[in-house]
């Protein structure tokens, strides 16, 4: 991703009718604001348009629309939001404009039915991808050659990202951030816009049923008492005598409540921990794999690079640099 020596060029495509509110306002509160206090480099947000001019969103709510699609070729972002499948197919120009985007290296990021753009102008082929749930089945019915996965909330692919329904276009754009600037930065946004920091992408789209408040009370002090204690050796029959249930019956609450299992939580919480550190300490990677549970650096570098594609001495190199990053008087006012 560029430095900070100009702006990144963000764009958001949205159609008239078409545009969904929700995932518009995650893409602005992210891209649209000056986060550099935050660790963020300077973006320009933009929305494009096949024709510039009004547009109106899913709620009927006007926006004014000033780039048209040669802006995706010059973007470092391309997102788009929901899109409408049975009524309106992609035009030739709108699915050209996104292929260009993808050749000059935009990393391209689709929300909900957005993917099935993506999709359609070929850059899902031969690759694995996600959407809401309730439409996961129609876009590998259309597009054979995706692996689509529905029970996830975002599928990262390196330059191209496809998330599922509504509110987990949030955790796909706080992935991002965390995966390009850093979890310091996330984790800032993250509390900016009040939501949990981090969900990991393989968590699944929805939860089974209602819980209770009690038992979720409960649930919530063994997790709590987890993540203090990451360094120490936590299995499932631990958390379990904690939260007074039998192992299997804790479990099975576990997955009905987070959408995940003990082991998947313990292993992103304790891999965001090692993120922090990694950014904000001087800390020997050893000493960083024992204090956040994985014993040994051979165990932490396996998991770290397996989840994030990097080793954790690359990571603190990356972070330490971009953070280090010297930001010219031209790069103070947005």
């Amino acid at each position: 991703m560029a430095g900070t020596d100009r702006p990144l060029v963000v764009s958001t495509v949205v159609a008239d009718g078409l545009v969904g509110s929700f995932g518009l306002g995650v893409a602005a509160e992210v891209f649209g604001y000056d986060r550099r206090a935050m660790g963020l480099p300077r973006f320009e947000f933009g929305l494009v348009s096949e024709q510039p001019g009004v547009v109106r969103t899913d709620t009927g709510i006007p926006l004014t629309v000033e780039h048209g699609l040669e802006r995706l070729v010059v973007s470092d972002i391309v997102t788009i939001t929901a899109w409408e499948l049975f009524d309106r197919v992609p035009s030739p120009q709108l699915l050209d404009a996104f292929r260009a985007a993808h050749a000059s290296g935009a990393l391209i990021v689709s929300q909900c039915t957005g993917a099935f753009v993506l999709a359609a102008a070929g850059l899902l082929d031969g690759q694995r991808a996600t959407t809401h749930w309730r439409y996961a089945g129609e876009l590998a019915a259309r597009y054979p050659a995706i692996r689509v996965d529905p029970m996830v909330l975002y599928v990262d692919n390196g330059r191209i990202i496809t998330g599922a329904g509504t509110a987990a276009g949030v955790d796909a754009l706080l992935h991002l951030v965390r995966r390009e600037w850093g979890a310091a930065a996330a984790n800032a946004l993250a509390r900016e816009m009040v939501v949990p920091p981090h969900r990991d992408g393989g968590q699944a789209q929805f939860i089974d049923a209602p819980v209770a408040a009690c038992e979720d009370d409960r649930l919530g002090a063994v997790l709590e008492w987890a993540a203090a204690h990451l360094a120490e050796e936590i299995t499932v029959d631990v958390l379990a005598r904690r939260a007074l249930m039998s192992p299997r019956s804790f479990a099975r609450r576990f997955r009905a409540t987070t959408g995940t299992t003990p082991h998947s939580w313990l292993l992103g919480r304790r891999l965001a921990a090692a993120e922090a550190l990694l950014e904000g300490s001087d800390a020997p990677v050893e000493e960083v794999a024992r204090l956040v549970g994985f014993g040994t650096a051979a165990g932490l570098r396996e998991q770290f690079t397996r989840r994030r594609g990097v080793s954790p001495r690359a990571y603190r190199q990356t972070f330490r640099a971009a953070a280090a990053a010297p930001t010219g008087d031209d790069d103070r006012a947005a």
